[in-house]
């Protein structure tokens, strides 16, 4: 009996170690666990697209390959995808940045880390399908623009994954969508316009930037964003010495048509 009674404290022991271990290497797997999810990386990078832009194509009687047009927004963190419809472009769908470097305002120089603003132009040159960040499209910066305001720095891209050093990283599920439109879309048009603008830019936002560095460069911006506003057709984006000229296509819409 006294033996018996050794044996089933001996168990025991065995089974609180062996709980006690479980345990402790449980605390510490959801330890490690939490300190993964605590870093700060944007979820839309591993979350699937909910709202396929195959449901907009349809709802709007689009197919892949129409002209598209791209509007980024800073601030608001914000990439917008149009596609022609008719005589006039549809916003088929925003996708949320996942990631950006830098502050509001344009890219200067290499290495600062800074994301661009301006007009580019994406041709069959930019798409990079073998990029280390999924799939790319590579904004060709500097333009004329930037060079004749003496600005340097390249490979600016609009790729996957999440993390940026002057790049717009949409996270892979997002960039299959926007590269699939873009790579389409250039089988039939030579290029496609990216906007980039550090803001939404309405008179009464831009106006409380009057004393920023950079009031007089978002000035000239705007006025290729109001005429997109106006007309829902990209205007035709020039250069003349260091500000970008903008010539307006397409017929004022009405706006308070139903």
């Amino acid at each position: 009996m006294h033996i018996f009674k050794n044996y089933l404290y001996l168990l025991f022991f065995l089974f609180f170690t062996l709980f006690l271990g479980c345990s402790t290497k449980e605390n510490r797997i959801n330890k490690k666990v939490q300190t993964r999810n605590t870093v700060s990386l944007p979820r839309v990078c591993f979350q699937p697209n909910t709202v396929p832009l195959d449901q907009a194509l349809l709802r709007n009687n689009i197919t892949v390959g129409t002209p598209i047009y791209i509007r980024i927004f800073k601030h608001e963190r914000e990439l917008e995808l149009w596609g022609q419809k008719d005589k006039n472009y549809v916003l088929l769908k925003k996708y949320p940045i996942c990631s950006y470097s830098g502050k509001l305002g344009p890219k200067l120089k290499s290495g600062d880390k800074q994301s661009p603003e301006g007009v580019y132009a994406i041709t069959k040159k930019s798409l990079q399908p073998n990029s280390h960040y999924h799939l790319a499209l590579n904004i060709q910066y500097p333009n004329r623009f930037d060079r004749n305001n003496h600005r340097t720095g390249d490979y600016i891209m609009i790729h996957g994954k999440c993390s940026s050093v002057g790049c717009f990283a949409m996270g892979n599920t997002q960039i299959e969508e926007i590269y699939k439109m873009a790579e389409a879309s250039l089988k039939t048009k030579p290029f496609f316009y990216v906007a980039i603008y550090p803001f939404r830019m309405e008179n009464k936002r831009l106006l409380t930037y009057q004393k920023n560095y950079w009031y007089p460069f978002w000035l000239n911006l705007k006025t290729g964003y109001d005429m997109f506003e106006q007309t829902h057709v990209p205007p035709f984006t020039g250069v003349k010495g260091d500000k970008y000229v903008f010539q307006k296509r397409g017929k004022d819409l009405n706006l308070t048509q139903n």
